[in-house]
C-alpha cells in the first residue's frame, strides 16, 4: 500500500508547530532531532542549532506528519505555507469537526465545515503556522 506522508518546512517553528499538532492528534513523536545533534553540527551557527532537523508524528495507522526547519546559513529560503494543503478524509462528521476546530484555532478559515454539492462534508483553512488544510468526510465512502 502506498502511504502519503506530508512533509512541512518551518523557519524555526517546527517544534512549536508539532507540539500544537500533537495536542490535536494525540500520540507521541517517533523521531525528534535538532540540528545541533547531527554530524557536522560544529559548522552550524549557534542560533540555528536548536532548529529541528527532523520530526515525525504518526497521525493514523498509515500517515505520518513530518517536518524540519530551514537553515538560512545553508541558503534555505522559507516561504510560509508553500501553497500546499494537507487533505484529511475522516470517518465521521464528529471527527471532521474536532480536527477542523482544533487545527484552525488561531488560523484563518477559508471555508467552514459544510455539506458540499459533491457529497462531502468539507472545510478548509490556513492554521496559525501558515499550513493549509482541507478536512472532509464522505458518508458514502
Amino acid at each position: 500500500m502506498t502511504k502519503a506522508h506530508p512533509y512541512l518546512n518551518f523557519d524555526g517553528k517546527a517544534e512549536e508547530a508539532f507540539n500544537f499538532y500533537k495536542s490535536i492528534f494525540g500520540g507521541e513523536f517517533t523521531f525528534l532531532q535538532k540540528m545541533g545533534d547531527v554530524p557536522g553540527s560544529d559548522q552550524i551557527p549557534e542560533n540555528e542549532k536548536n532548529r529541528v532537523m527532523h520530526v515525525s508524528l504518526p497521525i493514523s495507522e498509515h500517515t505520518t506528519l513530518m517536518a524540519s526547519d530551514c537553515l538560512p546559513s545553508a541558503g534555505h529560503v522559507f516561504v510560509e505555507g508553500n501553497n500546499m494543503y494537507i487533505s484529511l478524509s475522516l470517518d465521521s462528521r464528529e471527527e471532521a469537526d474536532r480536527l477542523f476546530n482544533g487545527l484552525s484555532s488561531g488560523g484563518n478559515v477559508e471555508m467552514p465545515m459544510e455539506d458540499m454539492f459533491w457529497g462531502d462534508y468539507f472545510g478548509s483553512f490556513k492554521d496559525k503556522f501558515g499550513i493549509q488544510w482541507m478536512i472532509s468526510h464522505n458518508a458514502q465512502a
